[in-house]
């Protein structure tokens, strides 16, 4: 019987590593400000290094998936029956954290992170997983037979890619599915070098499109609703942090501020030229 504790993963889709971990490690934490034990469970489960990615910044990656999953919270407020499309998933667990019980979602990854997901998650009347780039466009039939509106959410994934890769998968997403929601975070070319440098010592993926402005993206047919950091997270979520994060984030923020975007923009017809 092969090993199911062992993973043979791209480059970039070993990145999945860093956000579980910094879930799991901050479950452990005595004051979590997330709770994800299944982020713990697979972490004592698959064969992985953790020393290779740990992130001394674990409150960044925590604050920009609770951003990620505030606004998700907001969509299913609004349209609890709407569709949740996750790209690039790798093993996120935001379905089990945000699920209305109404819900209907897609878990898109490449074909190797999905073989690794169906070790430990299940398809349902409701999610499914799904093998494929979302640089491809037979995928977005798939996501076309659920009932909108639609929400596309990507977490660490879109800045791994090369700038015309994201701008075509960004704009056919957009035309497809005009008035939905797409949430992702954005890279300044200023964090570019130490990023490298840090993922050079480690044999990691580089990054590869940087954004220095979330509003250049709005010719695809998009419009910024909101671009919060991570130290200047949604008001309604701030409201909601522990009395020690509201009053620590003003702090960093003239350090870590500017370091990641998490923007929310709504896909809007392009006009007829």
């Amino acid at each position: 019987m092969p090993d199911e504790t062992q993973v043979a993963l791209g480059q970039v889709q070993q990145t999945l590593f860093f956000p579980l971990l910094a879930r799991a490690r901050e479950t452990e934490s005595k004051r979590p400000l997330l709770s994800d034990p299944k982020a713990v469970q697979l972490v004592q489960a698959i064969d992985f290094d953790p020393a290779t990615f740990h992130t001394p910044m674990r409150f960044i990656v925590v604050i920009r998936t609770m951003i990620f999953d505030w606004w998700v919270r907001q969509f299913l407020a609004d349209h609890p029956e709407g569709t949740v499309v996750e790209l690039g998933t790798g093993l996120n667990t935001r379905f089990e954290r945000t699920d209305n019980g109404l819900v209907h979602w897609i878990d898109l990854d490449l074909p190797d992170t999905i073989e690794l997901r169906r070790r430990y998650f299940a398809d349902t009347e409701r999610r499914r997983m799904l093998a494929a780039s979302l640089l491809d466009e037979d995928w977005l039939s798939e996501v076309d037979r659920l009932p909108g509106p639609y929400f596309f959410v990507s977490d660490g994934v879109l800045t791994y890619l090369r700038e015309e890769e994201v701008t075509g998968a960004l704009g056919r997403i957009a035309a497809r599915f005009p008035d939905s929601r797409l949430a992702f975070d954005t890279y300044p070319l200023a964090t570019f070098k130490w990023e490298h440098k840090m993922a050079a010592k480690r044999g990691l993926a580089l990054w590869q499109w940087p954004c220095d402005d979330p509003r250049t993206l709005e010719p695809l047919g998009l419009r910024l609703l909101e671009s919060a950091r991570v130290t200047r997270p949604p008001a309604g979520l701030l409201a909601e942090l522990p009395a020690r994060y509201r009053s620590l984030l003003p702090l960093a923020d003239p350090i870590l501020g500017k370091g990641v975007s998490v923007n929310l923009f709504r896909a809007v017809p392009r006009p007829v030229s």
